[in-house]
């Protein structure tokens, strides 16, 4: 990320001896240093090397007496499969060679079919002897968190149906494997692009999409276009209903209601919700005191391309080396890749180090366009951090992809507001990946529940919008000069343009998904729930002959969680609030932070940690009011800057 205003991120040099086991196969070549992926049909030999270690491990635990080491054997079979499924999760995605995202989506589909044979020996070998144990809330230590993991197991397994008859279970485990295929066939329509015939647009607005033939390619909303007409096209045509992708969708939400039913649920949300902070959809109704309080819409318009040259990607991964080195003591080190490592030639290497720890983990940075690459900016785990059998602890790798213009001949990367707020986000789920040191890598780092897993990222959001972060490394790539603090104090405000209006969005899409998910069988088409519910709670008119819900990808990935966002933001607003308003370089709150939020992954309670943060427990009008009070200060600020 190198920088002609500041200085290039320093390169790691790291000692034969203390090198990480992972990183020395990296000369071997292969993906993320894996020896085996150095070619497409290398997935089906990690596979089968996974398959055969968790052979072995099935046999260990059958011999093995239930308790702590029992679960310890679980988890590790759970990472063998979970480090080619995930990695392949990844790949199947954002590799450019088609070969490679093939084999690897059939390597999701086979871990998936063996995972589910695997439960079934978990029971007879684990749950039900483990229930005879009556371990008690008394426990402490390892045996708390041993406890919480085992629990963690059981209701994972349970979804699969491990208590229910053997014809039941077959059902179940055939309801699982049907929506995993639903799953990828509907995030796949959802990002496919509409075709229509190029004479029906007025030509000249045609150049704003990809031309085939006679027929013009509309791949997304263009909702950034000056042009009102270019825009309106696009979400006309984009957002056109897709016979074929509504049905996958109605299939779908039916088939996850069918299995939470058969495993004892009353909807699939209530399977969904359980374990959350939210506890049940109830939580839907939460929602109502936002919207009365959320009806101002200030205005703050700037131009995104005065601000620009001052975020270039060089400067902005160097404030974000800054506020970890502040906070947490942690240095980001860009470090050369081997032949066959990345899967693209731009793809950034960084281990992240802490000062006295040492080497924590790996991120790459897939940052960059590319045809075929999704636009969508994502967090993924690779490998997931956990304590190994000898002693030594298996360090964690993520990917952040990111969708960031490339370099010109005259400039470096440079990053809109919008982009550099997004980088800091997805940071934010890197260092949770980092600093979840668990035993267990089945809670390790974001492997919590989803209305936690975004805390970290959205509290990154408000060190992004702070003008004291951003004075440390806003700088104009030409001439060095710091972005004046006017320019800042507006960014900062402009973030929150008609905030309140975005907000009410987010609650339309979290009681849209709550709605999907709830009672079944629906009692209109998901469209027609999609316009009362979008005229009821969001306020704009729905447009006649469109289908947004087939684009909501986020259906997939957060199927009755997507209220998440708006949960953890309320946790990120008291977080920043409490801890780190008065100063957002705070060592000793940064520590507080990493030691009651980061570091226990999915191991503890949600809850529990933000109480430990906060150092009180929070009530439902506690996360309400902290919402509402982000409103109504951006709604102060514009009236005394007015």
């Amino acid at each position: 990320f190198r920088n002609k205003s500041v200085h290039t991120i320093k390169f790691l040099k790291v000692e034969k001896g203390n090198r990480d086991v992972f990183s020395l196969c990296c000369a071997l070549q292969g993906l993320f240093g894996v020896p085996e992926l150095n070619c497409p049909e290398g997935f089906q030999e990690a596979q089968d090397k996974a398959l055969q270690e968790s052979e072995q491990l099935v046999q260990k635990a059958c011999s093995t007496p239930p308790g702590p080491e029992t679960v310890m054997i679980f988890d590790q079979l759970s990472d063998g499969l979970c480090r080619v499924a995930d990695l392949a999760d990844f790949v199947k995605i954002a590799h450019p060679d088609f070969a490679f995202r093939e084999a690897a989506e059939e390597a999701c589909r086979s871990i998936g079919t063996v995972v589910e044979k695997y439960v079934f020996l978990f029971i007879f070998f684990f749950l039900f002897p483990y229930a005879s144990l009556k371990i008690t809330a008394v426990l402490t230590g390892i045996y708390c968190i041993f406890r919480r993991v085992a629990e963690l197991f059981m209701f994972d397994f349970e979804i699969s149906g491990i208590h229910l008859d053997e014809e039941k279970r077959k059902k179940a485990v055939n309801l699982n494997v049907r929506i995993l295929d639903l799953c990828n066939e509907f995030l796949i329509g959802a990002h496919l692009p509409n075709k229509i015939d190029k004479h029906v647009l007025p030509e000249h607005i045609r150049y704003n999409f990809t031309a085939e033939g006679n027929y013009l390619q509309v791949a997304g909303l263009h909702a950034d276009c000056p042009d009102d007409l270019v825009r309106e096209a696009a979400y006309k045509i984009f957002l056109y209903p897709n016979a074929e992708q509504l049905s996958r969708l109605e299939e779908l939400l039916a088939s996850r209601n069918s299995l939470a039913q058969l495993v004892g649920y009353d909807t699939f949300s209530h399977r969904a919700l359980q374990g959350t902070m939210a506890r049940n959809p109830g939580i839907r109704h939460v929602w109502k005191d936002i919207l009365r309080n959320s009806m101002h819409c200030v205005r703050y318009n700037i131009d995104p391309g005065l601000y620009c040259p001052f975020f270039s990607l060089g400067a902005c991964m160097e404030g974000l080396n800054y506020l970890f080195s502040q906070l947490l003591g942690i240095s980001l080190y860009a470090e050369q890749t081997q032949r066959g490592e990345v899967w693209s030639e731009d793809v950034r290497k960084l281990a992240v180090v802490h000062e006295t720890e040492g080497l924590l983990g790996y991120i790459y940075c897939d940052f960059f366009q590319r045809p075929d690459k999704p636009h969508q900016d994502c967090h993924f785990t690779v490998r997931g951090g956990r304590l190994r059998e000898n002693g030594e602890y298996q360090l964690p790798v993520v990917v952040l992809m990111l969708s960031l213009p490339h370099s010109t001949r005259g400039a470096p990367t440079l990053l809109s507001p919008g982009m550099m707020e997004n980088l800091f986000h997805e940071m934010g789920h890197a260092m949770h990946s980092m600093l979840g040191r668990t035993r267990y890598q089945h809670v390790t780092g974001t492997r919590c529940p989803t209305d936690f897993a975004e805390v970290p990222s959205i509290l990154m959001e408000y060190f992004a919008n702070d003008y004291r972060v951003v004075n440390q490394f806003a700088r104009h790539y030409k001439t060095g000069e710091p972005l004046p603090k006017n320019m800042v104090s507006r960014l900062c405000e402009s973030k929150k343009v008609c905030a309140a209006a975005d907000m009410q969005l987010q609650v339309f899409y979290a009681v849209l998904d709550q709605i999907y998910h709830g009672k079944h069988p629906l009692r209109k088409s998901t469209t027609e729930i999609l316009k009362e519910t979008q005229e009821k709670v969001y306020g704009l008119p729905y447009v006649p002959n469109t289908a947004w819900q087939l684009r909501f990808s986020h259906l997939v990935g957060y199927g009755a969680k997507y209220y998440s966002y708006l949960m953890s933001r309320a946790v990120a607003s008291m977080v920043w609030k409490q801890c780190f308003a008065q100063d957002p370089f705070d060592r000793a709150m940064g520590e507080r932070y990493r030691r009651e939020m980061l570091a226990h992954g999915g191991g503890k309670e949600p809850i529990l940690m933000v109480q430990g943060m906060l150092q009180k427990s929070p009530s439902v009008e506690d996360f309400v009011d902290a919402l509402v009070s982000d409103l109504d200060q951006d709604f102060e600020t514009f009236i005394m800057d007015s």
